[in-house]
């Protein structure tokens, strides 16, 4: 019986923790929530501009910092990727575009570093940036073998 009682005390701090820590992000995640909302709105309007259709590299460039810093769902990505390729966008820089948006995280980098550390985060999206573009080029790459 006594184990219990134990085991319910350090549940119930847990749980107050746990509490604190999610009320201390809650600003930073209402924040970002409203920054990606206002993202996802100028990037249609950035590609109508004419922003691609430069070189491969440039494209490619371009896409995985707007990628980087767009924030929604996977599916929208998808989509997205999906008009781009249609308006004849440059197939390494849609993918590139949508690896990023899935992978790397701007507009939501101070959450993740108040809840996993600066440093973490920072590293973390960093590679990520590196390797979206790797993956870019081979699956372009892979495409034009088969």
């Amino acid at each position: 019986m006594t184990q219990q009682v134990s085991l319910s005390t350090r549940f119930k701090k847990s749980a107050i923790s746990t509490a604190k820590s999610l009320w201390g992000i809650f600003p930073i995640l209402i924040a970002v929530l409203l920054i990606a909302a206002l993202i996802v709105q100028i990037i249609p309007h950035l590609m109508k501009s004419g922003l691609f259709g430069n070189s491969s590299l440039t494209d490619t460039m371009l896409a995985a910092l707007i990628g980087s810093v767009s924030t929604a769902q996977p599916i929208v990505s998808y989509i997205f990727g999906g008009e781009l390729v249609k308006a004849g966008v440059n197939l390494m820089a849609v993918t590139a575009l949508i690896v990023t948006w899935v992978t790397v995280g701007i507009v939501p980098f101070p959450a993740e570093a108040a809840s996993l550390g600066t440093r973490f985060a920072l590293w973390r999206n960093i590679w990520a940036f590196v390797i979206a573009l790797i993956v870019s080029a081979l699956t372009v790459g892979v495409l034009n073998v088969i």
